[in-house]
C-alpha cells in the first residue's frame, strides 16, 4: 500500500501590516515554509498596508511532515528585509477540521528561540552497575541546524540534562552539519525518575548562547525503548504569544489531503463503473455512475474532481468519451444557447482542466513571446480615463501638451502592437494544437449543432463557434494573459502597470473569443477606440476555429498513457548559471557562466543560447538526487544541485544558479518530478560544496563522504505536468464517493419521490428510476469493498508500526 500526502495552500491576503517604511507604508511579500524547505515565495506587493495575493500552490509532501510556517516580510531594496510577523500551523491544527482551513489569522512575533530546524542523532542507553544507574548519551551528529551567525553558519554544542546533572560536548565551529561522536555518562541522583533533555545551542564568543533546538524523552521511553536514531529539534515548550492584531493578519486556505493508496487490483471494480458511463448508449447517460457521482459533488469539490477524472481517462486512453460524455449532459440540460457552457458544471470544468492538462505546452507555444515582450517593455498604456494618469505621457514620447486623447491614441498602437502578434500566433496555431484537443473540440461542435440546429435559432450561426472560441479563449488564452504566472508563463506576478497593459489585452481577447457579441454593452464603452481591430479579427478567429476541428478522428492516440506529454516534449526551459567544472583558481563570480537549459522527460540539456546548435546533455535517467545548495557554499543565492551517476558508477554533481526561490523551486521541482521513476535515488547528500580540501557544509575532509542532510525528492510542486496516476485517481473519486455516501442512500435508494429528480420524460420514469437505483447499488457495493480493503490495510500496517525515531 502506498501513501500520498499533498498540501493545497492559497495565500489570499492581509490586512493592518504595520508600516516598516519611511512613508507610512509597506512593501510585504510572503515566503512559505514545510518544515526546513522553502517552497514559495509570492509577489511583492509594493506599497500596501493591505496586499492581495490570491497565489495558490499544491505542494506534493513526504509523509513525515510537521508543520507549515507563514513569514511576512518587508521588501527592502537597499538593506536586508525586515520582518514582520509570522504564522506556524502544525499538521494537528491543518487537519483538525476536514476542509482544513480558511480563515483570518493574526501573524505573531519571530522569536529566534523558537526559530528551530534539523535534527539530532542520538544513541542512549541505560546501565546498572554497583554504583548504581547510569545514562550513556552517545551524541553522534546534527544536520540542517538553524544558521545563527552572520557567515550563514553556527558554532554548535549539545548539553545534556538527566535530573540535576548536566554535561556538554564540545563545540564544532562553523558548521550547520556537526559530528561530534562523543559520549557522555550521567548516573542517576536520588528522587523520581528524570526525563532526558539534548539541547543543541550555538556558540558566540561575545554575548549570550544562541539556542538552536532540544530533544526531550520521558522517564518510561528511557527505560523501555531507549532512542537510538535520528530526532527532530524542537523549541523551547512556551505558549506562542498572540499579538493581538498589531502586526496585522492573513487569510489564508490551507487543506492537507492524505491518502492510502491500495494496490491496483482493488480499485479495478471502480473504474469499471466509470468507464462503462462514458461507453455506455446515450439513453442510459442520466442513469450512469457517473452521473451519480456528478449530482454528489458539489461545487466546492468540483474542480479537483474534474481534475482527476480527466487524469484518470487519460491514462486509459478514454477522454474523448469522457469529454463527449458530460457534453452530452450538459446540451441536453440547456434549453438557452446563449447560457452554453457558462456554468461550473462537471463538464465545464474537466474541460478547462483537459486544456491545462493536455495543451500547456501549446499555449507557451502561442503567448509566451508576446507576454514576455509585455513584461521587459513594461509600456504604459489606458483607454479608460477614469485610470488615466497624464503624468505619465512622457513614457509614451509624443509631442504636444499631454491629454487624455493623446494617451489614448498612443496605448491604443501600443495595444493593437501587443494583439496583432497575439491574433496571428493564435490563428496560425492549428497545425500545434494537440490532437486531443482538436478531437475534443470537433466532438464539442457536432453536439452543439445536433442541440441547436441554426434553422431554430437567431444565434445558431455562432454557436456552435461561442462553444469551442468560449472554452480556448475565455477560459484558456485571456486566464493566461492575465495571470501569466498561474500558467507557468512568467516565474513573478506582474507589477500593477503591467498588471493592468495584461488585463486590457485579456479583455480584448475575451472580446474576440465572444466573436463581437457584447461590443458597444455594458460599463466598458472606454474599449470603443479597439473595436474596429476586434471586428476585423473575428473573421480570422471563425476561420481558425473551423480549421481546428478539421481532424480526423483517427488520429486520436489509442491506448492506455502513462505520461501528459511525451517524454521527448520539452516541460521546462530557460537560463541558468552553470558552475564549471572544477574552476581551480577562478574566483566564484567567474566559475558561473550563463546557459540555456531545456527539461524533457529523457534529458537535460543545454548550449550557450537557444538557438546555439552544440548542446550538453544529461540524461534524466542517470538523475539521483536534485536538493538545493546552502547560500554559503558558494557565497551565493538560489543554488542548487542536480547529482548524477554515469554508467560506470562514478557521481558527478552539477551546480547551477537561479534568478530568484521561485525559479528556483520550480526548477528544482520540475527536475524532482522527472526523475521519479528513477531506481538508487540517494537517501542523503552534501547541501554544500568540496572547496579547499573539505566540504563547506560538514566539514568532511574526504570528497567520498556520506551526504550530511537528507534528501527531499518527495517535495515537489503540484503542476500540469505531474505524471498520471490511475490508482491515485481513483482513491480520490472513492473519497469523494464517501462524503456524500449517505446522500446516495438517501436519495436514489431511500426517497420515495426520486422522480423529481429524473432528466427524462414521464413515459420513460419508471426505467430511469429503476436504472438509476441500479447505479446507487453498485457504487454502494464497491465503497463497501474498497472501505474492507482499507481497514485491512490499517490494520496489516499498525502491526508493522514501531514507533521510534525519524529515518536516517
Amino acid at each position: 500500500m502506498a501513501k500520498s500526502s499533498s498540501l493545497n495552500v492559497r495565500v489570499v491576503e492581509g490586512r493592518a501590516l504595520p508600516a516598516k517604511d519611511v512613508s507610512g507604508s509597506s512593501d510585504p511579500y510572503c515566503i512559505v515554509k514545510v518544515d526546513d524547505e522553502v517552497v514559495a515565495r509570492t509577489a511583492t506587493i509594493w506599497r500596501s498596508l493591505s496586499p492581495f495575493w490570491g497565489e495558490e500552490y499544491t505542494v506534493h509532501l513526504p509523509l513525515d511532515f510537521h508543520h507549515l510556517a507563514f513569514y511576512v516580510l518587508d521588501e527592502d531594496t537597499v538593506g536586508h528585509d525586515d520582518i514582520i510577523g509570522k504564522i506556524s500551523l502544525s499538521r494537528e491544527a491543518i487537519t483538525a477540521d476536514p476542509r482544513g482551513i480558511d480563515s483570518w489569522i493574526n501573524l505573531s512575533r519571530v522569536d529566534p528561540d523558537a526559530e528551530v530546524q534539523g535534527e539530532v542523532c542520538l544513541a542512549v542507553q541505560m546501565l546498572e552497575d554497583v554504583r548504581g544507574r547510569c545514562l550513556r548519551c552517545h551524541v553522534l551528529q546534527a544536520r540542517d541546524l538553524a544558521p545563527r551567525d552572520i557567515s550563514g553558519t553556527s558554532d554548535p554544542f549539545a548539553r545534556v540534562f538527566w535530573g540535576s546533572q548536566s554535561l556538554e560536548t564540545s563545540t564544532i565551529k562553523k558548521t550547520r552539519f556537526p559530528h561530534w561522536d562523543e559520549v557522555l555518562e550521567l548516573r542517576e541522583m536520588p528522587g523520581s525518575p528524570s526525563p532526558l533533555r539534548v539541547e543543541l545551542w550555538d556558540w558566540d564568543m561575545v554575548g549570550k548562547n544562541d539556542f538552536l533546538g532540544m530533544v526531550e524523552f520521558p522517564p518510561q521511553v528511557l527505560q523501555h525503548n531507549p532512542p537510538n536514531g535520528w530526532f527532530r529539534l524542537q523549541p523551547f515548550p512556551r505558549a506562542e504569544e498572540d499579538s493581538g492584531g498589531s502586526l496585522g493578519a492573513l487569510r489564508l486556505k490551507v487543506r492537507l489531503t492524505e491518502d492510502c493508496v491500495l494496490p491496483s487490483q482493488y480499485y479495478q471494480p471502480l473504474r469499471e463503473l466509470l468507464m462503462e458511463s462514458v461507453l455506455g448508449p446515450a439513453e442510459e447517460d442520466a442513469a450512469s455512475p457517473l452521473a451519480v457521482l456528478e449530482e454528489l459533488t458539489s461545487g466546492d469539490c468540483r474542480q479537483e474532481l474534474a481534475t482527476k477524472l480527466v487524469k484518470l481517462f487519460l491514462g486509459q486512453g478514454l477522454t474523448g468519451p469522457f469529454l463527449d460524455y458530460l457534453t452530452r449532459r450538459e446540451v441536453a440540460r440547456t434549453t438557452d444557447p446563449n447560457t452554453l457552457f457558462r456554468s461550473n458544471s462537471l463538464a465545464s470544468k474537466s474541460m478547462e482542466q483537459f486544456m491545462k492538462l493536455v495543451g500547456m505546452p501549446y499555449l507557451h507555444e502561442v503567448l509566451r513571446p508576446v507576454v514576455s515582450r509585455v513584461f521587459e517593455e513594461r509600456k504604459y498604456m489606458e483607454l479608460d480615463p477614469c485610470k488615466m494618469d497624464l503624468g505619465r505621457t512622457r513614457r509614451i514620447s509624443f509631442k504636444g501638451a499631454p491629454s487624455e486623447e493623446h494617451v489614448r491614441e498612443a496605448s491604443l498602437g501600443l495595444l493593437t502592437g501587443y494583439l496583432g502578434p497575439i491574433v496571428d500566433a493564435i490563428v496560425g496555431s492549428v497545425g500545434r494544437c494537440p490532437p486531443a484537443m482538436r478531437l475534443a473540440f470537433k466532438q464539442l461542435r457536432q453536439r452543439v449543432e445536433e442541440r441547436f440546429p441554426q434553422v431554430e435559432h437567431e444565434v445558431g450561426q455562432d454557436v456552435k463557434y461561442l462553444a469551442i472560441s468560449g472554452f480556448l479563449f475565455l477560459r484558456f488564452f485571456a486566464p493566461a494573459i492575465l495571470t501569466p504566472k498561474l500558467f507557468d508563463l512568467r516565474d513573478q506576478h506582474a507589477d500593477p502597470q503591467t498588471s493592468r497593459s495584461l488585463l486590457l489585452l485579456a479583455k480584448a481577447v475575451q472580446s474576440i473569443g465572444n466573436l463581437g457579441q457584447q461590443l458597444g454593452q455594458g460599463k466598458e464603452l472606454w474599449m470603443a477606440p479597439l473595436h474596429p481591430f476586434l471586428l476585423q479579427s473575428i473573421s480570422r478567429v471563425r476561420d481558425f476555429l473551423d480549421q481546428l476541428v478539421d481532424v480526423d478522428g483517427k488520429e486520436e492516440a489509442g491506448g492506455p498513457a502513462r505520461a501528459l506529454v511525451p517524454p521527448s516534449v520539452t516541460v521546462r526551459e530557460g537560463y541558468l548559471l552553470k558552475r564549471k567544472e572544477e574552476p581551480a583558481g577562478l574566483a566564484t563570480r567567474f566559475a558561473f557562466k550563463k546557459r540555456y537549459f531545456r527539461l524533457s522527460g529523457e534529458t537535460l540539456s543545454y548550449s550557450k543560447s537557444p538557438e546555439w546548435q552544440m548542446r550538453s546533455s544529461i540524461p534524466v535517467s542517470h538523475i539521483r538526487a536534485v536538493e538545493r545548495v546552502d547560500e554559503g557554499a558558494f557565497q551565493l543565492p538560489h543554488v542548487m544541485q542536480v547529482v548524477t551517476q554515469d554508467g560506470a558508477g562514478a557521481m558527478h554533481t552539477s551546480y547551477l544558479q537561479c534568478k530568484n526561490v521561485n525559479e528556483l523551486n520550480q526548477w528544482v521541482s520540475a527536475l524532482r518530478k522527472a526523475s521519479a521513476p528513477n531506481p538508487d535515488k540517494l537517501a542523503s547528500c552534501h547541501p554544500g560544496a568540496f572547496r579547499s580540501g573539505h566540504w563547506t557544509c560538514c566539514l568532511q575532509a574526504e570528497r567520498s563522504a556520506s551526504g550530511c542532510s537528507r534528501t527531499h525528492s518527495a517535495v515537489t510542486l503540484g503542476d500540469w505536468s505531474d505524471p498520471l496516476d490511475p490508482d491515485a485517481e481513483t482513491q480520490m473519486v472513492y473519497r469523494q464517493l464517501l462524503l456524500g455516501r449517505d446522500r446516495l442512500r438517501m436519495k436514489f435508494l431511500e426517497d420515495s419521490n426520486m422522480h423529481t429528480t429524473l432528466e427524462a420524460d414521464s413515459g420513460a420514469c419508471t426505467d430511469a428510476l429503476a436504472r438509476q437505483r441500479e447505479a446507487a447499488a453498485r457504487l454502494l457495493e464497491v465503497l463497501t469493498d474498497l472501505d474492507q480493503a482499507h481497514e485491512e490495510f490499517q490494520q496489516q500496517e499498525q502491526g508493522k508500526v514501531v514507533w521510534g525515531p525519524l529515518r536516517p
